[in-house]
């Protein structure tokens, strides 16, 4: 949550009924300028790592706010057993959040608790802000606890009818463990990674016990093994594979199928050769910043190679480092083997992030868990299966009695640990069932269903969670389809957002939103006083005439541009051609428009969102870009994500801006010119302009969306080598020709350069080798200024180089390139 707006409040938040996260705020916290009577209303479940429940509160108004205010509410009838408020944090701007001798809670924080409850504030006042950071705080404000934990078999709630069990022992002699490092060597992994993957594994090492076995495996083109075997923990071991993970150099490709084949192999011989038993954790700790480039390529035969080798004894859990990881497939690696993942970001403390991500997994307490209730007492239960139990974590299970009279549920719970077989009983007492859990003054809304029943809610995320993995693993499309049903009817009757359903925000019909929201189709605003001109650091900046012309009312478009449905335009100058054609893509693809990441170092790519189509219209639905992301390299690296609300420039120094009001920023040969809900001008380095338009609809139809369309202004500065849908076209110069045709499917249309005498021939368009049939037609280009005369390419797929497939970005980060020089093989 961001606390981006001045004399804002958030509160309350309510963290209720042991896990169960709760936020209320006044919606205008979030939609600049207006005051509607709205809240927001958001559940989290908190999940339980290194012994504490974790929240994280995103306070970044970035500015001096006259009211600052965050309140946080805990109930916990079980009991709270420790509270722990760390100062602000910010792991992107060192000093920015925190001063440096900070040690406790942030200035102006106040804890009020009892053995249930409490209350924390954090309330700074001008001053007090500007000792944290003098430009405004930038940080998180977090907050860590646990509960009480009496009995060994957990912790049971029931609230009508619905249960929901909390499994956390303690106090259990850890497991021995057989892990096995995979570690990515290959060239891309030169420089920062590889040296604070290094520095984490150092300190990894030395947290071994003395019962443990280990080995590491490196990989890049070839499979670098430093022991035949796995090795017992001592200090000449962990001293010479010190020294042979210093001595790791990154060169190569990336053979992710060879080194996991490797590391089972270790381990199953590990296991056959020691006669081990099953009261010992295998697992795989495999660690990549790419996709695989050497051996086996395929992410299927990956997954299933992998799958058959392990055969459910090894545990793999992998860590993906920065934006070029194949993240889907670790993944999918993790989830079929009984392990877990993590995405590392490419920052100051990804040592950090990797050492923090062993220390979740660095001490198994149980193996093969099993959690049983008597048969015909429960039903529709979650998972109760589950493979390994790691110190500090939690294993929750949710489901609903059958005899609403039950005075006791039985509970069972079976395991394995270190030499013993660990078998748990007790009776709960669920006969006076809770009714819920309140914050004394703390209001909540009416009608909720969540307070009525949070625990039914809890089940039901659960088993929505559970649906998705298994569709995640399925690759049987039938079986995904059922599943997605399944998840989506939950989701639907319980009112959680998945990747099958869509957020709805209704009952904003106020007068200050109208007025917001209105409807404009690209038409500039002329510049007015609340006009803002700054550059990245918050310096005014002279409002002289080079700024001034850029909020011209009638701003000069380039026809070339990607725009509603979305259409494609391309403008070729030389032969003054115009030339239109379409991309039916999927909702949710996103589109490589412009692919200039080794020459210019620019790539720009639209996400596309979808719409049901209009009646009686011939496609199924259709598709608008919902957000346009520009990734500059050069001379430094900088990117923007832009959505019809707002848009994020992050040069080093990250600025979130609103599209509903005029500004212009720059820095570095990067300037941003905003013309308030109209249109967004990018120029790079003085030779690359590009232009977004705005569509927003005050009333729109089923079928519309607020979305936004790409111009390119200005290509003066993008290379020869430039590719993508729109920018393989910047550079070319086509010709038009008759030809024969035999079907005579253009009589009907005119073309005033092409003589009409032939009526039997149809006109070609020759472009970059590719000969495309193509019809005169008129379009009106989505800037609403003016008509377009163009000849429209009935099939693109014919125009374009490659197929679909090849301009589909797997984020919208990606900036790996499909054509042309530094092509991917």
């Amino acid at each position: 949550m961001v606390i981006g707006q001045k004399n804002k409040t958030i509160k309350p938040w309510k963290i209720m009924g042991r896990r169960r996260l709760k936020l209320s705020a006044p919606l205008s916290s979030f939609l600049p300028r207006t005051k509607l009577p709205s809240s927001l209303h958001y559940e989290e479940l908190l999940q339980r790592r290194l012994g504490k429940y974790e929240h994280v509160i995103s306070v970044r108004p970035q500015q001096l706010s006259g009211r600052l205010h965050v309140e946080v509410n805990i109930l916990e009838k079980s009991g709270i057993v420790s509270l722990e408020v760390p100062p602000l944090q910010n792991s992107r701007q060192k000093g920015s959040g925190r001063a440096e001798d900070d040690v406790g809670p942030p200035h102006s924080t106040e804890i009020n608790k009892n053995e249930t409850f409490a209350k924390i504030t954090f309330n700074p006042s001008i001053i007090q802000q500007a000792k944290i950071a003098q430009n405004g705080i930038l940080g998180d404000f977090i907050i860590r606890y646990d509960v009480n934990r009496e009995q060994r078999v957990g912790d049971i709630q029931v609230l009508d009818d619905y249960f929901v069990h909390y499994f956390a022992p303690k106090d259990l002699p850890p497991l021995p463990k057989n892990v096995v490092f995979v570690l990515d060597s290959s060239a891309s992994m030169v420089g920062t990674k590889l040296r604070q993957t290094k520095d984490a594994l150092f300190t990894i090492l030395h947290d071994l016990r003395p019962q443990d076995h280990f080995n590491i495996v490196g990989f890049s083109n070839r499979i670098k093994v430093w022991q035949d075997r796995l090795v017992s923990v001592t200090p000449n071991n962990i001293r010479d594979s010190k020294v042979y993970i210093h001595h790791m150099t990154p060169t190569g490709g990336t053979d992710i199928n060879g080194a996991l084949q490797k590391g089972i192999e270790l381990l199953n011989g590990h296991i056959a050769d020691n006669d081990i038993d099953a009261r010992s954790v295998s697992l795989i700790v495999f660690l990549t910043d790419g996709k695989a480039t050497v051996g086996e390529t395929q992410s299927s035969k990956i997954l299933s190679n992998t799958k058959e080798a392990a055969q459910g004894r090894v545990c793999i859990f992998t860590i993906g480092i920065g934006n070029d990881v194949d993240f889907k497939l670790l993944e999918k690696l993790s989830l079929e083997n009984c392990g877990m993942t993590r995405r590392v970001q490419e920052e100051d403390n990804a040592k950090e992030q990797l050492i923090g991500f062993y220390d979740e997994i660095r001490t198994p307490l149980l193996s093969d868990i099993r959690i049983d209730y008597p048969p015909g007492t429960v039903e529709h239960v979650t998972k109760t299966l589950f493979p390994n139990y790691f110190n500090g974590s939690e294993i929750i299970i949710a489901g609903k009695l059958v005899d609403s009279h039950l005075d006791n549920l039985h509970v069972e719970v079976t395991a394995s640990n270190s030499k013993k077989f660990v078998v748990l009983k007790t009776d709960v007492p669920v006969g006076s069932q809770s009714t819920g859990n309140d914050v004394t003054g703390v209001s909540t809304p009416k009608g909720q269903d969540a307070d009525r029943n949070y625990i039914e809610r809890l089940w039901s995320y659960l088993t929505i969670k559970e649906l998705l993995t298994s569709w995640l693993k399925s690759n049987d499309e039938q079986e995904k389809k059922h599943l997605m049903e399944k998840a989506r009817a939950l989701a639907v009757n319980y009112q959680f957002l998945t990747p099958f359903t869509s957020l709805e925000v209704k009952e904003l019909a106020s007068e200050a939103t109208q007025m917001a929201v209105k409807e404009v189709y690209g038409s500039s605003a002329a510049m007015g006083p609340g006009t803002v001109m700054q550059n990245l650091h918050g310096k005014n900046m002279p409002s002289g005439p080079d700024f001034k012309k850029q909020y011209s009312p009638r701003i000069k478009i380039s026809r070339t541009s990607a725009d509603g449905d979305p259409h494609f335009v391309v403008d070729f100058p030389l032969s003054k051609l115009t030339v239109c054609f379409n991309i039916d893509g999927n909702p949710g693809d996103i589109l490589r428009l412009v692919s200039d990441h080794m020459d210019s170092g620019v790539t720009v790519n639209g996400e596309l969102i979808g719409a049901p189509a209009p009646p009686n219209g011939h496609k199924k639905y259709r598709t608008y870009f919902r957000t346009i992301t520009i990734l500059i390299n050069k001379p430094e690296r900088s990117y923007l994500e832009i959505t019809p609300n707002r848009i994020v420039l992050d040069g080093g120094d990250r600025l979130v801006l609103p599209c509903n009001q005029s500004v212009v920023v720059g820095s570095q040969g990067l300037e941003l010119s905003v013309s308030a809900n109209a249109n967004i001008t990018v120029t790079i380095q003085g030779t690359i302009t590009f232009v977004i338009l705005i569509h927003l609809y005050k009333n729109p139809a089923p079928y519309q969306r607020n979305h936004l369309g790409f111009y390119i202004s200005n290509s003066k500065g993008l290379s020869t080598n430039c590719h993508g849908l729109l920018g393989q076209f910047l550079n070319q110069d086509p010709k038009l020709t008759k030809e024969p045709v035999g079907l005579g499917s253009n009589r009907n249309h005119t073309e005033p350069s092409v003589s009409q005498a032939d009526l039997s021939s149809e006109t070609i368009l020759k472009v970059k080798g590719h000969r495309v049939p193509v019809i005169w037609k008129q379009r009106k280009i989505y800037n609403g200024q003016e008509q377009i005369d163009c000849w429209f390419a009935r099939n693109s797929a014919k125009l374009i180089d490659g197929v679909y497939k090849n301009y589909l970005a797997s984020h919208p980060f990606d900036t790996e390139t499909t054509f042309g020089v530094g092509a991917s093989q």
